[in-house]
């Protein structure tokens, strides 16, 4: 049995977290500082409650950090700070180039690090999440799911690999939702949505549906999505490539942040006039 800490269990690490205990794992979570909402989470699915991280660097052999990208070295200079020595996996939408920085900061302090990506929504279902490897310990990690229900894939030993398979799956996915987004509110600020619909509609029945249903559902993690678009722009400049679009869609969600924590999904309207403010 390991010793799992995870930093920090939200929709998508509670999940991850409970992956491990499936498959026979002690998993530990940091309650000071943390909401309410996210007590109640840990405490639903299992996870042994400690005071502060700290008290998790020195009863973990192994943690897992899933969190919002922007928030990735802070909290890996935190780990090194409180005396950590095991293995670290990042599995944040973060650029290869910052992976191997947060990795060569981690192993300079005796910790073994690890990239991850994961693709999907918040493990519950096998064969709908996979949680994508990479490094020299990869497959330390990768046993630690062997009884899913998320799934992990190894894919080489190279630090960053991971990382730049995320960056380029989350390019299309959620790039592409961010310019439905502005599509929609640049034809209703120009009076031609109605018509916009209906041509589409031509083209593809469901099309107009499919892009309202996924302006109004992404609001929710719009506040997370801008970093992870800004991420993406930085791995297509290290490539060589323009990083403009992903600057951009970084903009569009930042125009919807407002919408965290709302009970029940916006309107498209209120979507929309967010945006044209």
């Amino acid at each position: 049995m390991t010793q799992i800490g995870i930093l920090h269990p939200g929709e998508m690490g509670v999940s991850i977290a409970a992956s491990a205990i499936n498959s026979g794992h002690q998993v530990y979570w940091v309650s000071e500082g943390r909401s309410n909402k996210t007590r109640l989470r840990a405490e639903k699915h299992n996870l042994i409650e400690v005071e502060s991280l700290s008290q998790l660097c020195q009863t973990s052999n192994i943690i897992f950090s899933v969190c919002p990208p922007h928030s990735t070295e802070d909290i890996a200079k935190l780990v090194i700070e409180h005396g950590f020595r095991g293995y670290y996996l990042d599995a944040n939408a973060i650029s290869p180039q910052r992976a191997v920085k947060i990795g060569q900061m981690l192993e300079s302090n005796s910790i073994h690090f690890i990239d991850g990506g994961i693709i999907g929504g918040p493990a519950w279902t096998p064969k709908e999440t996979w949680l994508y490897l990479s490094g020299n310990d990869a497959n330390i990690i990768a046993v630690c799911f062997s009884k899913g229900p998320l799934e992990t894939k190894v894919i080489g030993d190279e630090i960053g690999k991971a990382s730049a398979l995320k960056m380029c799956y989350a390019a299309y996915s959620k790039g592409t939702t961010a310019l439905l987004t502005a599509i929609l509110a640049t034809a209703e600020s120009l009076g031609v949505r109605d018509e916009l619909y209906g041509q589409w509609d031509v083209d593809d029945s469901d099309f107009s549906e499919n892009a309202n249903r996924r302006t109004t559902r992404v609001t929710a993690k719009a506040w997370r999505f801008e970093s992870e678009m800004l991420e993406i722009a930085s791995t297509f400049q290290e490539a060589g490539l323009p990083n403009g679009f992903h600057e951009a869609a970084a903009e569009v969600y930042h125009r919807m942040a407002g919408f965290k924590d709302l009970s029940e999904t916006p309107k498209l309207e209120d979507v929309l006039s967010a945006l044209l403010k």
